[in-house]
């Protein structure tokens, strides 16, 4: 190889690089879950891509940094975007005085055999004396409901403090093949 085909390829190399790189600050970012609180969409371990600079929508799963534990990241379902009334009643969910369906919930939601619900009644009010989430904040809560540390515990989520939203399972591939698309 002489040196002009060796610079070539460094050259080709060093710009490969310079991309992955900026897609990886600007367009995506891999994370890893950690903890069962959003049991049993994404399981402890489970390796996901999330887009940055996503407008967020309601029941996207985020990432966000932890209010209440410098330095460790939080993976929750947004549920209350701002304006919105939340209520739980029943073991269901009302987004602005309607009843809302959560598909993702379902299969969760039938394996219980202790009568309780997944979910205990709440609204906005009692936890935080407000009728409505507040301009640039959402509420955010895990799919397993009963452990997760979440608004309910946590706040608001400021709306500019989201990293990224949660896209897709790439690992693990083997035993159980979890690779695609998060609902």
């Amino acid at each position: 190889m002489n040196v002009k085909e060796l610079f070539k390829t460094l050259i080709y190399f060093v710009v490969l690089g310079v991309i992955l790189i900026a897609l990886r600050q600007f367009v995506f970012t891999p994370v890893v879950v950690k903890g069962d609180s959003m049991d049993p969409t994404l399981l402890d371990g489970d390796r996901v891509i999330a887009l940055k600079n996503t407008d967020i929508k309601r029941f996207d799963i985020v990432t966000f940094p932890a209010p209440d534990d410098p330095g460790k990241n939080y993976i929750k379902r947004v549920i209350g975007l701002p304006g919105d009334t939340i209520e739980y009643k029943n073991d269901q969910l009302y987004v602005n005085g309607e009843a809302t369906d959560e598909p993702y919930l379902n299969e969760f939601k039938s394996q219980l055999t202790d009568g309780q619900p997944l979910t205990n009644d709440f609204n906005l009010r009692q936890l935080f004396g407000a009728e409505k989430v507040p301009e640039g904040q959402v509420f955010v809560l895990g799919d397993n409901r009963r452990i997760s540390k979440d608004s309910r515990i946590i706040g608001m989520i400021q709306e500019d403090k989201i990293m990224a939203d949660v896209k897709f399972v790439f690992w693990p591939i083997w035993p159980n093949n979890r690779i695609g698309t998060v609902d």
